[in-house]
């Protein structure tokens, strides 16, 4: 074990995680693992590594700025019919792939979109354009949500957890294929979940250019969840909003710590200075937190870091099982399950319904 390496929760993390994230701290780096750790791609899910001279794509990933907003309201859970406000949830805001609405969602991050002037991706600007207006407001799949609540006062919550949807992972993939000496445009080879980390360096142009990608993914992310929480206001009646958290992971901070100046990843992971709150989303069925940061030695050795409330014991594809897309009625294609998971989804509505807990 390197000495510049913390890891909280060692007894319960796979050890494949942990030498992730050895593989990723070079000599002059500090890398951490949260208490939810395990494996992703290139780079441990809940860890963060701080780099003295490079900004790491593998420490960001694919979902660039995933972050989780809460707000509070003053409407409470007697005062609405849970069933209809998610009806009109499901029909007004869209999920997965696609868009199923057609409303308009202009904003000013996609002014910001359309100003990227860098040269790793300017024959490729127009699509980038195009696919950021295209899903600005949508949620996405796997472990994204949006989610309705009660607290301990019966006070209605709005909690969303989403990011750059596919512009973000556009910029990601396009930046492998960058680092494998493609165009940004073309199909990168796949190294693997134990491949090397991909690392640009702060001297470099591409790494300027990833920068700057990233500083407008972000804007973006915070844009799409602002809108989605704002459209769920307007269907529970337009309600005062008493209380609002918003935080982020999958992302690049410039940071100071240990007197020395880095840049921090932390992917699927989230900043906790103190101070600095985070919403944390629990499954369908607990409670969800909010959690405030502190200074303490702890917190010094953990990059100031917390978890974000998506670790897990199983891997979606063990979870849900084996799906493939196939074609339906006029042709459209559509996921279908091959072979069942872990997880039976309808005894995990019967327990929904029997706790009177509304799933879409």
């Amino acid at each position: 074990m390197k000495e510049n390496i913390k890891i909280f929760g060692k007894e319960i993390i796979d050890q494949p995680a942990i030498d992730q994230l050895i593989n990723c701290t070079g000599a002059e780096d500090y890398g951490v693992l949260t208490a939810d750790a395990h494996v992703g791609y290139g780079h441990p899910i809940g860890g963060a590594i701080a780099y003295k001279n490079h900004i790491s794509l593998s420490g960001v990933g694919f979902d660039i700025a995933c972050g989780n907003k809460a707000v509070r309201t003053d409407v409470k859970s007697t005062d609405i019919d849970i069933s209809k406000v998610m009806d009109e949830v499901e029909r007004r805001i869209s999920f997965g792939m696609g868009r199923i609405n057609n409303e308009r969602t202009d904003h000013q991050v996609l002014d910001a979109v359309d100003k990227l002037e860098i040269n790793t991706t300017k024959e490729y600007k127009n699509k980038l354009t195009k696919i950021a207006r295209s899903q600005l407001g949508t949620v996405g799949g796997g472990n994204h949500f949006v989610d309705i609540f009660k607290d301990h006062e019966d006070y209605i919550w709005i909690g969303v957890h989403f990011g750059s949807r596919g512009f973000g992972h556009k910029i990601t993939t396009g930046f492998i294929s960058v680092s494998q000496g493609k165009k940004f445009e073309e199909h990168s080879r796949d190294a693997g979940m134990f491949s090397d980390p991909i690392l640009f360096s702060l001297a470099s142009e591409v790494g300027n250019d990833y920068l700057q990608c990233l500083k407008v993914a972000g804007e973006y992310a915070y844009a799409g969840r602002d809108w989605v929480v704002d459209r769920v206001l307007k269907i529970l009646g337009n309600p005062e909003v008493t209380y609002s958290v918003h935080n982020h992971h999958n992302f690049a901070w410039h940071e100071e710590h240990f007197g020395e100046k880095y840049w921090v990843v932390r992917k699927g992971c989230t900043p906790a200075f103190p101070g600095q709150e985070g919403f944390i989303g629990s499954n369908m069925f607990d409670t969800s937190v909010i959690v405030e940061g502190i200074d303490s030695d702890e917190s010094q050795q953990g990059l100031y870091s917390t978890v974000h409330g998506a670790g897990r014991i199983l891997s979606r594809r063990k979870a849900l099982g084996k799906t493939k897309f196939k074609k339906g009625p006029h042709g459209k294609k559509r996921k279908v399950l091959v072979q069942k998971g872990l997880v039976d989804f309808e005894k995990t509505q019967q327990k929904a319904k029997s706790l009177g807990i509304e799933l879409r």
